[in-house]
């Protein structure tokens, strides 16, 4: 199964995490950077996107 999307997870742009923490999307990748967001996953050559449940997990960890 190596190599195939799993099209009942929701993925997130850069640009939805800005809006949502209204912040830049230069913020986005740099908090993703220092550990503050978690790892993007690459879904494609130029198709870059975090898992939403990874991310409402990771802010729910930080309270």
């Amino acid at each position: 199964m190596a190599g195939k999307i799993d099209m009942t997870l929701r993925y997130e742009r850069d640009r939805d995490l800005a809006d949502r923490f209204l912040v830049s999307r230069n913020t986005i990748w740099r908090w993703a950077r220092e550990g503050r967001l978690p790892q993007p996953v690459r879904l494609g050559p130029e198709c870059t996107r975090w898992r939403l449940s990874d991310v409402e997990a990771f802010v729910a960890s930080r309270g």
